[in-house]
């Protein structure tokens, strides 16, 4: 009986491993080089060459390796109901690799809807609105001005070169999370950072600035979604960062494919793709990224970073294996969409519900959050911050931060804490005081059996 090998071409009759082996040195003895990696999925086309181990990009062809990341894509998109027809959707774009991927993928789900649409004769079901939004920096990175303006250029190159249906560009200063004068908010934003002396802290902070940045604009020109690039490598490195801060409670909130928690939900449809594969399908698509030299970094999140990528040098499927880790974590109520009529809701809530073993009648009590990094509070937090709690708006913004913030990023003397709030912007104000209510409120749906009645 043949070996059946597709790497074989000797017509060579063996029955084992051992004697496969044997064959395939015939093969490079003949031929002068080794035999060809066929493909897992089609068994028919040569793997492509460049695979680490990690990833899939040397276990597939082209065709099959696209596809592959295509069907993570489409998987996160579908099972939990990200999507639908009536959604208008903002994709954040920084240039890199991952979410590259994300805005081509979503472009390739709105241009097939559009010709759905196109070949439908009652154009009942609409086609889903798509956006860009880059945060421009160059408000603080004065040594990178030059730099930011051309990859602006680049982007608006990128965006414009999709194919219909036709997409704006939104370019969002950083600053103008500030409502005042943009030259004030430029200022402000400026010595803000100044006054966060911890490396991690102002990383952190300047993370949190981002996101705030892309929710007003997603919020003032009609977003309904927010779709990031976040993928299994990133959120490996946070998982292991966030723990090292002591943001255990708050972990899960980070790395569900919804997040729920802000005003505009976030999506991350790519988070079961590694961003090895990412960059190789960038490659082999002629995906044209946009590279920005990024400043150095000293903190905590830089040294995770490094010691993530040594792991998956030594072993390919160390991301893997802590994104499934902390993928079994419990999420928050809010790591769900909204509830509505459409059936693509109803089925993620189904499956969410079997996949972590959760009642569909259950309750839960509301989350209070940190003013100023927006995750989860803990009941130590929530309590102390309640027992504490004074006139003070400046005292205010240390009792409702997390234990990380407050040690990581707010001063730890009075004038310098007073000075630190008032350069703070509108959004994180605002959110203090109603942090400040709401933890009262938790505080008290928490003792409400043991008060008496009026």
């Amino acid at each position: 009986m043949a070996c059946n090998n597709s790497a074989c071409q000797s017509g060579c009759y063996k029955y084992n491993d051992e004697d496969e082996s044997q064959c395939q040195n015939q093969y490079v003895a003949s031929n002068g080089k080794p035999p060809p990696v066929i493909c897992v999925k089609c068994k028919v086309s040569e793997a492509v060459a460049g695979g680490s181990g990690g990833g899939d990009d040397g276990r597939f062809c082209g065709e099959c390796f696209r596809g592959s990341l295509f069907g993570k894509f489409r998987f996160a998109v579908t099972s939990e109901g990200m999507i639908s027809a009536t959604d208008k959707v903002l994709v954040a774009f920084s240039g890199g690799a991952a979410s590259r991927v994300a805005l081509q993928f979503v472009h390739d789900m709105q241009y097939k809807a559009q010709k759905n649409f196109d070949a439908s004769r009652d154009k009942l079901l609409p086609v889903f609105g798509v956006g860009v939004a880059f945060v421009d920096e160059s408000s603080f990175r004065t040594d990178s001005v030059d730099q930011i303006t051309d990859a602006i250029e680049q982007i608006k190159a990128i965006v414009s070169d999709l194919s219909l249906p036709e997409k704006a560009l939104h370019v969002v200063p950083i600053e103008g999370i500030y409502s005042s004068n943009i030259n004030d908010g430029r200022e402000r934003l400026k010595k803000l950072l100044e006054a966060v002396s911890d490396d991690t802290g102002k990383e952190d902070l300047l993370l949190h600035m981002r996101m705030l940045a892309l929710q007003k604009a997603a919020k003032e020109n009609g977003y309904s979604k927010l779709v990031t690039g976040s993928c299994t490598s990133r959120i490996a490195c946070h998982v292991i960062s966030e723990t090292v801060k002591g943001r255990g409670y708050s972990l899960p909130a980070d790395i569900q494919y919804v997040d729920a928690r802000w005003n505009v939900p976030v999506l991350l449809p790519l988070r079961d793709c590694l961003a090895q594969d990412l960059s190789a399908l960038c490659h082999r698509d002629g995906l044209k990224t946009v590279d920005i030299v990024k400043t150095p970094s000293f903190g905590i999140n830089a040294l995770v970073s490094s010691f993530v990528s040594l792991l998956q040098e030594e072993n390919p499927s160390r991301e893997s294996t802590i994104m499934r880790t902390a993928g079994k974590l419990s999420p928050f109520d809010f790591n769900k969409l909204p509830e509505d009529d459409e059936p693509s809701s109803r089925l993620a809530t189904n499956r969410r519900q079997r996949k972590f073993h959760l009642k569909p009648d259950e309750s839960t009590l509301p989350e209070s959050f940190c003013s100023l990094c927006n995750s989860p509070l803990n009941k130590s937090d929530v309590q102390s911050s309640c027992g504490s709690a004074d006139g003070d708006p400046s005292h205010k913004i240390a009792d409702d931060c997390c234990s990380c913030c407050r040690f990581q990023i707010l001063p730890h003397d009075l004038p310098a804490l007073e000075h630190f709030y008032s350069l703070l912007p509108d959004p994180i104000v605002s959110q203090v005081d109603v942090e400040s209510t709401s933890s009262h409120k938790l505080l008290r749906s928490q003792i409400q059996d043991f008060l008496l009645s009026d």
